[in-house]
């Protein structure tokens, strides 16, 4: 009889071989041995196991498939933010792109940027967990900040490994890629749907997003899944790594799979020409791309271009043309909005384009259908804007029938009968009805509830039209008083799910100020917005009593998104709801918010350049913006002061050129000081004039 000490040197021979057939198939595409040999090798580390299941490990390759339909995905919280990337859609955006990461660098003249190029999968992100080797985790992207926990779904792809091949693996690797699914697969797929009956997928982004996103694994490993690593996330002991090229290349020796269409490029031209390489071979590729992605290649570099909002400043998404096809519009109809919009929606004659079937789309404003001339009956262009939402290009006229007939828009909204205004400002019109209005209390229950305001788990779509139509809540802060017993009442609501959305809710409970002001659904105001008007007030009721001079002093809030705020906050029942929910325990840590200087920068634009000796740019930023200042990215007419520091650039020479006041550090003290006289400079690497000027 075998022994345990010969049978786990077996299993972990035939582990690596596995292992190693696995890279050959699903990565490398060049298998070296026959499905039969395969099989057989599987099954004699199957039995192996059988024989000594102590032996069993959870990265064996028989534990790819395993445990039981899970009854919901736990959230994971990203060690590092997994940020979108900023859309370019022509060349003059790319152009500008360039231009904007240069100035950022300080280069001046013919210097280019080194630039890593690669495709810009359609599929859905993930990031991989591993440790000393071992894959431990895996999540989908989520918000960025959390994702759903689907580690069991992802050890069923093979191209990921379930242990990394190398002998002194990183104490601890984050791998970010994205989930796909082949167009040959996706066929398959469907194909094999169709022979059973059942439903069709639309494209293989919505296959492979679906399939990942089964609570029952062995689902998932019925799917043809695929994955390809972008990029790194947090990492603990691996080599030292300059620059994004060398990080894929990391990746390929530890035989994760990448693009082997990943290149490196310089400059704008450069940039041009890859975009036109690859989309000429975009319909050829093995699966679906909506364009191709640019990363300033050295890592030095893009930390000294840092982020804005939610995206690198220092990587770009060049998105190809959207796709376009013929059809009829059947009807238009409206829809009412979260914030009360009524928009024109052409319910057309189903076409396939952009990946997917279309049977409706947006035609924006009343204006916009009457500049189009859009009727009923009429065969009209429909594109894909950003291969994402579908509109209405253009009417075919020679094509329109002596029938067609124009749509007028509604006086009264459809959803509750209030009357539809249309203010002075906009060419959209909006429903008065406000939390009266069920589609309003829908959407806006539904925007609260989301994973990146209050974030309640469970509370999606289907179950807020449930209770909305069952007239079991009236508005946002109603949330709040739901009970288990009351949701065990509805369809498809068992006692454990009925217990877990209450647990989300009273979860919810305990946010930030940031996450509350967005969930409010205050038209015009986003994430990033939410979290200005958090960081400036850092209290609630300090932003609810704010007029308009002092909304008009947060970052980046212009008359349009202050009136919003103002029109919010103006309406009784809004302020009802607000202290309905903290009454019933919803709260948040406040603090005394920016303090404004008396005077000393308020209304002053500034521009940093160059390394100042004793603080960095984010506590020059932070001085700055704490004195009332605004710190902007390049120098204009506009700009008051350019903070120069050693190894200045460009802005430095466009300061001199504008004849725009710089100062250097002690300078910008100065002003912080509010002194009434600073130092003013002009320094280059080979001159140094210095001035008097006075300031106020």
């Amino acid at each position: 009889m075998l022994s345990k000490e010969a049978a786990s040197k077996q299993v972990d021979e035939l582990a690596a071989k596995i292992a190693q057939y696995d890279y050959e198939y699903y990565v490398l595409d060049a298998p070296t041995v026959s499905d039969n040999e395969y099989d057989g090798i599987y099954r004699q580390l199957v039995s192996l196991e059988t024989q000594f299941p102590e032996l069993i490990t959870p990265d064996s390759p028989t534990q790819r498939v395993s445990g039981s339909p899970l009854g919901t995905f736990d959230a994971v919280t990203h060690r590092q933010a997994m940020l979108s990337l900023n859309n370019a859609f022509g060349d003059d955006e790319l152009t500008a792109f360039d231009k904007r990461i240069r100035e950022g660098l300080g280069l001046v003249g013919l210097e280019s940027v080194e630039y890593a190029v690669e495709p810009k999968f359609d599929g859905l992100a993930i990031t991989l967990s591993y440790e000393n080797g071992h894959f431990v985790q895996g999540a989908t992207r989520g918000d960025g900040y959390t994702g759903e926990n689907v580690t069991h779904n992802l050890r069923t792809i093979r191209s990921i490994p379930t242990k990394l091949s190398v002998h002194n693996p990183p104490e601890l690797l984050e791998i970010r890629g994205e989930v796909i699914m082949l167009k040959r697969d996706f066929e398959r797929l469907n194909l094999a749907q169709e022979k059973v009956g059942a439903k069709l997928f639309a494209n293989p982004r919505n296959a492979a997003a679906g399939s990942l996103r089964q609570l029952d694994p062995k689902i998932t490993a019925s799917r043809p899944l695929t994955f390809f690593a972008y990029g790194l996330g947090e990492a603990i002991g691996i080599p030292k790594l300059n620059s994004h090229a060398e990080a894929m290349d990391y990746l390929a020796d530890l035989k994760l799979p990448v693009s082997n269409l990943r290149a490196i490029k310089n400059g704008v031209d450069g940039l041009r020409s890859y975009y036109e390489q690859i989309g000429a071979a975009r319909k050829s590729l093995p699966f679906d791309i909506d364009g191709v992605v640019y990363k300033v290649n050295q890592f030095s570099q893009q930390n000294e271009l840092g982020f804005v909002s939610r995206a690198p400043r220092w990587a770009v998404a060049h998105k190809y043309p959207a796709e376009e096809a013929t059809t009829v519009v059947e009807d238009i109809t409206v829809q009412v909005g979260r914030t009360g919009a009524i928009t024109p929606v052409a319910r057309l004659k189903a076409v396939f384009v952009g990946g997917v079937t279309v049977t409706n789309a947006t035609l924006h404003n009343e204006d916009e259908m009457r500049r189009k001339d859009i009727r009923i009956g009429d065969t009209v262009i429909v594109r894909r804007a950003g291969d994402v939402i579908p509109e209405v290009v253009s009417v075919l006229l020679e094509q329109r029938p002596t029938n067609a007939t124009l749509f007028s828009m509604p006086v009264a909204c459809p959803e509750c009968g209030s009357h539809i205004e249309c203010p002075a400002d906009e060419a959209i019109a909006r429903c008065t009805g406000g939390l009266f209005c069920p589609a309003q209390r829908k959407q806006a229950i539904t925007h609260f509830a989301s994973r990146r305001a209050m974030d309640i788990e469970g509370l999606g779509e289907k179950l807020v039209n449930q209770l909305v139509d069952a007239n079991l809540v009236h508005s946002v802060g109603d949330i709040y008083k739901l009970d288990v017993t009351v949701l065990v009442g509805l369809e498809r609501m068992a006692q454990k799910s009925a217990q877990n959305v209450i647990d989300a809710v009273n979860k919810s409970k305990q946010t930030t100020l940031a996450r509350f002001i967005y969930a409010l659904g205050i038209r015009n105001v986003g994430e990033a917005t939410a979290k200005d008007l958090s960081a400036h007030f850092g209290a609630l009721q300090a932003l609810l009593d704010a007029p308009l001079e002092a909304l008009l002093q947060v970052n980046d809030v212009g008359p349009v998104v202050a009136e919003s705020i103002l029109q919010f906050f103006g309406e009784p029942h809004n302020r009802q709801v607000i202290d309905s929910m903290r009454a019933l325990g919803v709260h948040w840590t406040e603090h005394e918010g920016k303090k404004q200087a008396s005077g000393a920068l308020q209304g002053k634009v500034l521009v940093l350049t160059g390394t100042l000796p004793n603080m960095s740019r984010e506590d020059a930023k932070g001085l700055i913006e704490a004195a009332g200042g605004k710190v902007s990215g390049s120098v204009s007419k506009k700009t008051d002061y350019v903070v120069a520091g050693s190894d200045a650039g460009s802005k430095l020479e466009a300061a001199q050129l504008l004849g725009v006041a710089v100062i250097d550090e002690s300078g910008l003290r100065g002003l912080l000081e509010e002194k009434s006289d600073a130092t003013i400079v002009a320094t280059s690497q080979s001159e140094s004039i210095v001035a008097q000027k006075q300031l106020f």
